[in-house]
């Protein structure tokens, strides 16, 4: 077959061309030699190596750029975190001559902390109380004691919070002792015992919950609860005294045994994840640097229930109890503890009193109200009638002053709202959106007052407070996203809910960087953020913190 080829001078050249047939040019394997299969392959190489080498700049110039992205955001938000804005003076008035009122918030926890995040502090006098300056991250106090976090880690100055806030906000390091809900007075004390009365408008209850003893003889005197930052220093000081005093002793001393006994009572959520930060620090830890002292500690979780984490599905339940009996872990269900001595716990199982020698004695197993949620309590005593807390209703209204006084998180009791960091969190956001309904509706009321007033504009509104009341301040819905727990090992448990589906996570290497991307998600400043991600990296590179 041939073919013509007309050149550029106009003449036709005939020049004959192999033959071609269609079966050749799907199958060339007959047809071409060795010899033309090694020149095609040296031919393809420079262009395979060429697209590679293509690829390989585009991902690098991309991930330089995203890169730079992230470390650019990070800088700006530090920056704007450490320089803030100068912030409008508190007054009694607004310009057009409308009293500006007063909120005071007791607390510096969850609650209080994404009250004043999402509140407009231009709107009101804010008044902060609280004895502790910081906001402390209690999801990861457990990691502190054994140093696989840094205390200063989880722990954020009050007054950086403040600074942030267009408004200016006060804040006093005191305790209040005295709640006057009929003439809107509060009596706070301070560390030197200097008192001062403060007067409200609104008044937002979040001061907390403090650690429950159940009455059990001996337990304050003698455990060391996890609830605040000095708690973590205490545990941290007691279990590396103990280990270098059981050092000390003979391997025969029966004292040993004692010392490196570690007891924790309580099976939520705290006591679970505390149980394995210390079997982790022995496993990790101290078998390398202490391996003489480490094969001897024994780590104890006490539980009065038939299982731990009740708050979770059963079959996570089961799998952490099983996991937890594989980690060397002693478990200890259907055991109640009914006193506790310098050195000894004496329990009861199946009606028969046991002792339990230990070292160190850390105690997760409840809250119960403080001295301040208790006399208030106490002086509303004909609606609040429930021992577990203060009673509230749909709006998060204290029942018995409705008109003044709100009362959010661990304080607090009401169906369905458990006593968690999530719930706390979410009544503080809805709070704010209140508190910035309530402002228009005190601006409408004192506009109503005025003389030159007609009576279509009061109509208007009159017409305008319906619609807020109605439209724009609904009661609080709660919403569940999930529970989260640490088991030990690099282990974790999630239980989520996502788009009114139940999903779990347990276990596996997915399960724990979601534990940790939660947390980290959930702090309240790049600075937190930061420290956290930097201890965590220290930790796989150095190993923790044991000074």
């Amino acid at each position: 077959m041939f073919s013509y080829r007309v050149g550029l001078s106009g003449c036709r050249n005939f020049k004959p061309l192999a033959r071609i047939s269609p079966l050749r040019n799907v199958y060339r394997g007959p047809i071409w030699s060795k010899q033309s299969r090694m020149k095609y392959s040296r031919q393809q190489q420079p262009i395979i190596k060429s697209s590679v080498a293509s690829v390989s700049k585009k991902i690098f110039k991309y991930s330089m750029m995203a890169l730079l992205g992230i470390t650019g955001y990070f800088t700006y938000i530090t920056y704007l975190e450490l320089h803030p804005k100068r912030q409008l003076p508190q007054s009694t008035t607004f310009k057009d001559g409308s009293p500006r009122k007063r909120l005071v918030i007791l607390g510096t926890g969850w609650g209080a902390v994404s009250l004043l995040k999402k509140l407009d502090t231009t709107e009101y006098n804010v008044v902060v109380v609280s004895p502790r300056n910081y906001f402390l991250f209690t999801p990861l106090l457990t990691s502190t004691p054994v140093g696989t976090i840094d205390l200063k880690s989880i722990m954020e100055p009050i007054r950086h919070i403040l600074k942030r806030k267009k408004g200016e906000v006060v804040y006093l390091e005191a305790n209040a002792t005295d709640i006057d809900p009929k003439n809107k007075h509060i009596k706070i004390v301070d560390n030197y015992k200097e008192t001062r009365t403060l007067n409200y408008d609104y008044l937002v209850m979040c001061v907390g919950a403090e650690s429950t003893t159940f009455h059990i003889p001996g337990v304050r005197e003698n455990a060391i609860f996890i609830k605040e930052a000095y708690d973590s220093t205490r545990m941290k000081e007691k279990i590396f005294n103990n280990l270098e005093r059981a050092a000390f002793l003979d391997i025969d001393d029966p004292k040993r045994k004692h010392l490196l006994t570690f007891v924790v009572v309580g099976g939520g959520p705290t006591g679970v994840e505390m149980a394995a930060e210390l079997q982790d620090y022995v496993n990790e830890s101290l078998c390398k640097w202490m391996p003489e002292i480490s094969k001897d500690i024994q780590v104890k979780l006490v539980e009065g229930l038939p299982n731990i984490l009740n708050m979770f599905d059963k079959n996570l339940i089961e799998y952490t109890q099983d996991f937890i009996k594989k980690s060397k872990i002693d478990l200890k269900l259907n055991t109640f503890v009914k006193g506790v001595d310098s050195d000894i716990i004496t329990v009861e199982v199946n009606k028969e009193k046991q002792e339990i020698p230990y070292g160190v004695l850390v105690w997760a197993t409840g809250i119960q109200p403080r001295d301040i949620t208790r006399n208030l309590a106490q002086i509303l005593s004909d609606v609040q009638t429930d021992r577990r807390g203060l009673l509230i209703n749909e709006k998060l209204q204290l029942l018995g002053a409705e008109s003044s006084i709100f009362a959010i998180g661990d304080c607090t009791f009401h169906g369905g709202l458990a006593p968690t960091a999530q719930v706390a969190y979410q009544e503080g956001l809805y709070l704010a959106n209140i508190f910035k309904q309530l402002h228009k509706l005190d601006q409408l009321d004192w506009k109503s007052q005025l003389s030159s007033i007609s009576e279509r504009q009061l109509n208007d509104i009159k017409k305008q407070q319906e619609y807020i009341v109605k439209n724009k301040m609904p009661n609080f819905k709660y919403v569940y996203k999930g529970t989260l727990a640490y088991i030990g090992s690099e282990r974790a448990i999630a239980e989520l809910k996502i788009a009114g589906k139940d999903y779990q996570l347990r276990g596996s290497p997915f399960a724990f960087l979601f534990w940790k991307i939660v947390y980290l998600s959930m702090c309240v400043s790049i600075r937190n953020t930061l420290m956290v991600s930097m201890d965590w990296c220290k930790f796989y590179f150095f190993g923790r913190n044991s000074i």
